[in-house]
């Protein structure tokens, strides 16, 4: 039966449809609320839900692949965005690709026939009275921009994301690098990488001789003097990086007992150390071009990337200081948050975000407890990412096996050490399921 007061979720794309399907299947009035029919941002340009602006692929369908683990987990979830995608899949070898039309129409059709869900087109710009999901994405209007800018404080919403590359720690050559901060100060906390000046040279020859990604005109901006790309400073003079994120400064390597000629520093990215993000780093650069940089460095050589780095508009609230687990914001609980405006990065991970505040969500409604998924879990192990208050210089992140526990036993190769994790993990998320569900 379903309640008298409709749990409002605000934008429909693929967290937002996802937030709204799980609180109907739980027999609960949704509003949802969209205003591409009369406003579409710069990205949009159908009129479909869960419109997919970029690539037409999911990533990998392998569970031994963060995102194809954490697609299994949203198949066991009953969730919308997995059903479509399997539905209206085309080939891509190992990766789960759709056709971009069918996907959204198919799900637009679910959501516009379900008699429990009401779709409100307009645009929303204070945030609707009880409770409520938000899950504007990316791309939020200005105005409702303002209102969270309002709700969560000015310095807790950014509109531009400089995200540096991760690399798992485990993949590092240790025998190549050293673990010290600048000038011996306080805990030894970087993993310092030193680098000659024929290394230096060689780095530097490649940055600046890559390809770079071409940006939507919705995204070119004036980037912060402290967040410029990478390759835009190194283009400025060859000495300019030396002075700036390879600087040696303090950083004397204890084999040598000399300062080297340049030093790429990695800083531990999560709790359990796990993750280590290249320090000034963030970079228009293609993917594959990271890549070849990041292997010419002393040390990353067989470096496990975790996530590529990123410049480009993206509206997103700074998580850990603002959400909990169940996404749910900190500040008032009758709202929850959903999708990339909480820091997640991909279609996939925005789904699973939006299917964790829209069962909560209807958790709330009904005063049961809210979930809080197992971080042994892909989709625990992202919601506790963005809600871990320990995370000082938080990036949105993509899912990878990266944030996932260690395991007791050490594997070292590593397509048998993600089996492992992966079967752990949908084992773990079944126990859950039959216990609260």
């Amino acid at each position: 039966m379903a309640y008298d007061i409709p749990i409002n979720v605000v934008g429909a794309g693929l967290a937002g449809v996802e937030a709204a399907w799980q609180i109907a299947s739980k027999g609960q009035r949704v509003n949802l609320y969209e205003m591409k029919s009369i406003k579409k941002s710069p990205a949009h340009k159908s009129n479909y839900f869960a419109e997919l602006v970029c690539s037409n692929s999911l990533r990998s369908n392998n569970i031994t692949n963060g995102v194809g683990l954490l697609k299994e987990e949203l198949r066991s979830l009953n969730s919308l965005v997995l059903k479509s995608a399997d539905l209206n899949a085309v080939p891509a070898g190992g990766a789960l690709a759709v056709d971009r039309e069918n996907f959204s129409r198919y799900i637009t059709e679910q959501i516009r026939t379900n008699p429990l869900i009401t779709v409100i087109e307009q645009e929303v710009t204070d945030i609707p009275s009880g409770i409520t999901v938000i899950a504007t994405g990316p791309l939020t209007s200005d105005d409702f921009a303002k209102t969270i800018n309002h709700l969560i404080g000015e310095d807790y919403l950014y509109f531009y994301d400089a995200a540096a590359p991760i690399v798992a720690r485990d993949s590092i050559d240790f025998n190549k690098v050293y673990i010290a901060s600048r000038y011996d100060k306080g805990e030894a906390a970087y993993i310092n990488c030193p680098l000659t000046e024929d290394e230096f040279n060689e780095f530097y020859n490649i940055l600046v001789s890559a390809e770079t990604v071409t940006l939507h005109e919705f995204e070119q901006a004036q980037y912060f003097e402290g967040c410029m790309p990478i390759e835009v400073l190194a283009k400025r003079n060859i000495k300019t990086l030396l002075f700036g994120a390879l600087k040696p400064v303090g950083l004397i390597n204890p084999t040598t007992e000399k300062l080297p000629y340049a030093v790429v520093q990695l800083r531990q990215d999560n709790r359990e150390g796990t993750m280590f993000n290249l320090v000034g780093f963030q970079t228009n650069l293609k993917w594959p071009e990271q890549e070849r940089l990041i292997r010419s460095i002393p040390g990353l050589g067989q470096a496990e990337i975790l996530r590529y780095g990123v410049m480009h508009r993206n509206t997103y609230i700074n998580s850990p200081k603002l959400l909990n687990s169940s996404f749910q914001f900190r500040g008032d609980s009758n709202i929850f948050f959903a999708g990339q405006i909480t820091g997640v990065e991909g279609y996939v991970e925005s789904a699973a975000s939006g299917l964790v505040a829209g069962l909560n969500a209807s958790r709330l409604q009904a005063g049961k407890p809210l979930l809080s998924f197992p971080q042994e879990t892909m989709i625990g192990a992202l919601a506790h990412y963005v809600s871990d208050e320990s995370v000082k210089h938080f990036q949105p992140m993509n899912a990878n096996f990266g944030l996932l526990p260690e395991l007791e036993i050490r594997i070292r190769n590593k397509r048998e050490k993600n089996t492992v994790l992966a079967e752990t993990a949908l084992e773990m998320l079944q126990k859950y399921i039959d216990k609260h569900f």
